[in-house]
């Protein structure tokens, strides 16, 4: 059932469906950037600073598919209210934090609300829009949505700097309030009525536990080792036992398991003619099977270039946090402009074409980007990059969530909408493994070949350093800047950062070709009820 939306409050619905949404993918980017001055502030050790990033994503990724199923089943307003609701108490929780420990538990359940929110908004944006004003609303979804992920830097450095790191958390408060009005005044009830009301607990289990571990290995990976430990594991101050076997191979297997126990389970209960936690034949649409292929792989290859220039710019030009949020900045106007371009282009030609060009546009503007990457390059000369690269996110982002959910049920929009939504965390945690170690191994490999060149540094320092360096993800320059004794290896190290930057985002750009090339995979998914439509709002 979808209890129908006024003509003159659809619009103000996906205002507030994406000030809801917007407000959980800030918090996900301005972290990044508040978290030096927390791990000063706190005290806390490496390991805690990496969970607070790492549970965050293990319990939204892990969670996506099952939420997705939960507000088809009870209602998809009411599971995004809850989940708001838990997204803004547990930013409370983190402001108020006075430890590692207990910044972590409230990032566990800032996890848990968003991955209730995510999904319950973008099935009723896919249940509340068709035809022309589909394609639009879906631009100004991912407008909104990609520009404010590239403000959230900004953001947070400028409030990190000037004020406490603890508004970052504390600025969720008022924006969940008015979400929480927005919800009360514009927004409609949807669920699928024709559901069977029985939970599969069993397959939420399997799923959960499997997307888990499997998240978790491709995180971890690149810290802990892929095979032999590399660096002790530990959290809540219990480590892994043994130096023998790492953490991570032991989450692959378990991953394995639990997802394989999944696709039979649900295929059993497909035979039985029972409603398993995910419909498979949604499968069976092209849209929906080839779409979430190009999410992943597009989530995948993004990370090369967001992931790095925050690094280039801290550790090779010496940036502060609000410097690298300014100098960001034209990928977020890009973003914005992006989607009423989408728009007007997925009306013209039609959304898979969108997200081709879109696709193609980051593909060509991170390439540009990054052999820009070098000492003494200023931060306006990436601007026209950035620039393109925010308009390539905004048309591909938002038209490619309307071809995935084009042909989708209405009925089954909630679970349609966390699949998409798991296949592009996946695809993310496939981005920092890959990519993750691609910038440490050559981190570590060029600084050392550099510094064989430096007289002062004898053999067994050269290995010292590269791994010092390697380690901190080349930000040991900013210190080392301040050490007349160590001039000499400032160059050095400067430049193999920018050597390192450039292979992952290049590494980066050829997936998102990779991507751009199976977009053409996809159907086209213009209806005809757009042509009538478009005539009735003309």
């Amino acid at each position: 059932m979808v209890s129908e939306t006024r003509p003159s409050t659809r619009w103000l619905t996906l205002a507030t469906l994406a000030m809801g949404v917007s407000m959980i993918i800030v918090d996900v980017t301005v972290i990044n950037v508040a978290l030096p001055t927390i791990i000063e502030e706190l005290g806390i050790h490496l390991a805690e600073a990496e969970w607070i990033n790492t549970i965050y994503v293990l319990v939204f990724a892990s969670l996506l598919t099952t939420a997705g199923r939960l507000g088809d089943l009870e209602g998809r307003r009411k599971l995004f209210r809850v989940g708001v609701t838990t997204f803004v108490l547990a930013s409370m929780l983190a402001g108020l934090s006075r430890s590692g420990g207990w910044l972590i538990g409230a990032r566990f359940l800032q996890g848990l609300g968003g991955a209730l929110t995510l999904p319950a908004a973008l099935s009723m944006v896919n249940a509340t829009f068709r035809g022309r004003e589909r394609g639009i609303a879906f631009g100004v979804w991912g407008s909104v949505i990609g520009g404010m992920a590239a403000l959230g830097p900004l953001l947070g450095g400028w409030l990190t700097s000037s004020y406490s790191w603890r508004l970052v958390f504390y600025i969720n408060v008022p924006i969940g309030v008015m979400v929480w009005i927005g919800t009360i005044l514009w927004v409609s009830e949807s669920r699928d009525e024709h559901a069977v009301r029985a939970f599969d607990f069993k397959g939420v289990i399997l799923i959960g536990t499997g997307l888990a571990s499997l998240v978790f290995a491709l995180i971890e990976g690149p810290r802990h080792g892929w095979l032999h430990p590399t660096q002790p594991f530990q959290i809540a101050g219990l480590g892994w036992p043994g130096n023998v076997l790492s953490p991570v191979p032991v989450a692959f297997a378990v991953a394995v398991v639990m997802l394989l126990g999944f696709v039979i389970h649900e295929s059993n209960e497909q035979r039985r003619g029972s409603r398993g936690l995910i419909d498979t034949s949604l499968f069976r649409l092209r849209s929906f099977r080839y779409g979430n292929l190009v999410a992943a792989t597009r989530s995948f290859g993004e990370f090369g270039l967001v992931f790095v220039l925050p690094l280039f710019m801290a550790g090779v030009l010496g940036y502060s946090a609000f410097h690298i949020g300014l100098t960001l900045l034209p990928l977020a106007i890009g973003a914005f402009i992006g989607g009423p371009v989408a728009a007007y282009v997925a009306v013209q030609i039609g959304p898979r074409r969108a997200v081709s060009i879109g696709m193609f546009l980051e593909a060509v503007a991170v390439v540009v980007a990054s052999l820009q990457l070098r000492p003494g390059v200023h931060g306006l000369e990436l601007a026209p990059a950035l620039f393109v690269y925010g308009l390539g996110v905004g048309i591909a982002a938002a038209q490619l969530t309307n071809v995935i959910l084009a042909d989708v049920p209405k009925s089954k929009s909630g679970q349609a909408s966390g699949i998409q939504s798991t296949s592009r965390q996946i695809g993310s945690a496939l981005g920092i493994a890959l990519l993750g170690t691609v910038l440490a191994v050559s981190l570590g490999s060029l600084a050392e070949d550099g510094l064989a060149s430096v007289p002062q540094v004898p053999e067994q320092g050269r290995v010292v350093i590269a791994d010092g360096f390697r380690e901190s993800a080349g930000q040991m320059l900013v210190g080392l800047r301040e050490r007349p004794d160590a001039a000499p290896l400032v160059p050095v190290l400067e430049k193999a950062l920018s050597d390192s930057a450039r292979r992952s985002s290049l590494t980066g750009a050829l997936i998102i070709f990779i991507g751009f090339l199976m977009s053409w995979l996809l159907p086209e998914t213009r209806r005809k009820e757009s042509r009538s439509q478009e005539q009735a709002l003309e």
